[in-house]
């Protein structure tokens, strides 16, 4: 490939990838990462992996490879071998032939046999972001020093594109929290205006039957309307504010995806791990969601902790849900009065639950319900 065709290649990955105003996704910006970095150095196969923190990769594209190829090969691969060393040591990697390097392991039988190679990290100051690679070069004699120097030049580029990416990507789920917050603050007010209507009006029921029963059924006549007004609020709130990720994702996964949210804003270190799930019913994915999000809450902003951990565990028919901190703990009757406690209760009742608070050395809320 000629230098001005290098230059054209690299002023339109540059446009691309710092063009903020395009608003694309990670996923969609590791795509055009990966497919630019393969046509610049003229490469048969280019892939780009995003590590995450169990041993694996959170994000992994490439080009090169049909739809029945990436499906015979399995599962994405774990941090090993030159990948995992990569990761490791932060630098590029240049060679003639990627299997007589030590630190090669293993492919999966269905994999590409790959030979000349070339990785370079993805870095933001210090940290990895993740790694692009290059196998097989078309034209022959393998990658260059130039090709190395090129693709790390190209890196640089990726990484402001990643970093630009998750900024937007970031900055709209927290605006989706605000607006949902908003609109639970909205519905929450309508619905306790119209119970206590319903209270004051079967107070004076009670109040009238003895001396005018009529006026008393009209009473509850009224009580009956506002009942199922009230009903009619509820179900709203169920409808509206269950969180568009849980139709796309799940349970698990968005939950993850609010730890790993809270974990980039927050001091605390914030984990989550879980079980295998079965499917579960929407109100059931609702109300632990729920639950866990104001336990969260409840401990980045009042426990002072510096390690939150999330787990969702299933067994024998029933879900559990723990989020413990290693914060400073409560006393019981103090925290029994507040109004996050008593709507987790309330959540876990409503589902046939039960919802346990301890605090010694920590807090822990455990919520079992059955699945």
């Amino acid at each position: 490939m000629s230098t001005p065709d290098r230059d054209a290649i690299l002023q339109a990955v540059s446009s691309a990838v710092l063009a903020v105003t395009r608003h694309l996704s990670v996923r969609e910006v590791l795509q055009v990462i990966v497919r630019s970095a393969q046509r610049l150095l003229d490469a048969r196969y280019a892939a780009l992996g995003v590590p995450d923190e169990e041993g694996s990769f959170a994000e992994f594209v490439a080009e090169g490879l049909t739809d029945r190829q990436w499906e015979a090969i399995g599962p994405l691969p774990r941090q090993h071998g030159m990948l995992g060393a990569m990761l490791r040591e932060g630098a590029p990697v240049r060679l003639p032939d990627l299997r007589q390097d030590p630190r090669f392991e293993w492919w999966p039988k269905a994999h590409p046999v790959m030979r000349d190679f070339i990785g370079v990290p993805i870095k933001n100051a210090e940290q990895v972001l993740g790694i692009i690679f290059l196998a097989n070069k078309q034209a022959p004699g393998g990658f260059t020093r130039e090709d190395e120097d090129l693709l790390t030049l190209f890196a640089a580029h990726a990484a402001i594109a990643l970093t630009n990416a998750r900024l937007y990507e970031r900055g709209r789920e927290l605006a989706m929290l605000e607006e949902r917050n908003r609109m639970a603050r909205e519905l929450h007010d309508a619905v306790t205006q119209k119970l206590f209507s319903l209270r004051l009006t079967a107070q004076a029921a009670a109040h009238l039957l003895p001396t005018d029963p009529g006026k008393a059924a009209a009473e509850l006549d009224r009580v009956q309307r506002l009942a199922g007004e009230a009903l009619a609020e509820l179900r709203a709130v169920i409808v509206e504010l269950r969180p568009a990720e849980l139709d796309r994702h799940g349970l698990a996964t968005t939950l993850r995806k609010h730890a790993q949210l809270l974990d980039r804003l927050h001091p605390a270190r914030v984990t989550f791990t879980c079980d295998e799930l079965p499917k579960l019913p929407p109100e059931t994915e609702v109300a632990v969601l729920r639950v866990a999000q104001e336990a969260l809450h409840n401990s980045l902003r009042h426990s002072g902790a510096e390690h939150v951990e999330v787990r969702l565990a299933y067994d024998n028919g029933r879900l559990a849900l723990s989020v413990r901190d290693d914060g400073a703990g409560f006393e019981e009757p103090a925290a029994s009065r507040g109004l996050g406690l008593a709507s987790m209760r309330d959540r876990a009742e409503a589902m046939g639950g039960k919802l346990v608070v301890s605090s010694g050395g920590g807090t822990t809320v455990l919520l079992e319900v059955p699945a």
